[in-house]
């Protein structure tokens, strides 16, 4: 049911977002309503996670598949849980003038309806909120004025 596309200009490179993105261990550190997660497997290529959310006394697990595709594009696939089906897409571009574009897609429906209830009151305030704290997390880490290029090199953002 809820379904939402975005796309922001951030002052920092595809491959430190693609960094974030792709450290799902750290989720629980700073994204709300991740209560506990396991990553099962991690590779350059491919990473399994079982995670658990939860929202006012409500908790459910679910297990995805994560594909990278190294800086440029990280794709979830649901496995199995609550939800009856969960795409979630991030795709990171340069840009000339330095740091990136984030397109971020997510698609998903539960099974439970009171979670889809839930969902589609609070879609819009979670996701702003979770998009908030990917880019807190990216200010925390890399700073709001230098980014570092797919090559390695570090770049000045500012001026």
């Amino acid at each position: 049911m809820p379904r939402h596309h975005e796309t922001r200009e951030l002052p920092y490179s595809d491959e430190q977002m693609f960094a974030l993105v792709t450290d799902i261990a750290r989720y629980p550190e700073f994204l709300p309503w991740i209560v506990a997660l396991r990553v099962r497997s991690d590779s350059e290529r491919e990473a399994l996670a079982d995670m658990i959310v939860g929202f006012k006394g409500l908790r459910e697990s679910f297990s995805c598949r994560v594909h990278k595709e190294r800086p440029r594009a990280v794709t979830v696939s649901y496995i199995d849980g609550p939800m009856k089906h969960l795409s979630n897409e991030w795709h990171f571009a340069p840009l000339a003038a330095g740091g990136c574009r984030v397109d971020f897609m997510v698609d998903f429906s539960f099974r439970n309806r009171v979670f889809e209830t839930l969902a589609g009151q609070m879609f819009d305030k979670a996701l702003r909120k979770m998009i908030a704290a990917f880019e807190a997390r990216a200010g925390d880490l890399y700073g709001a004025g230098s980014s570092i290029s797919s090559d390695g090199r570090s770049e000045s953002l500012s001026g």
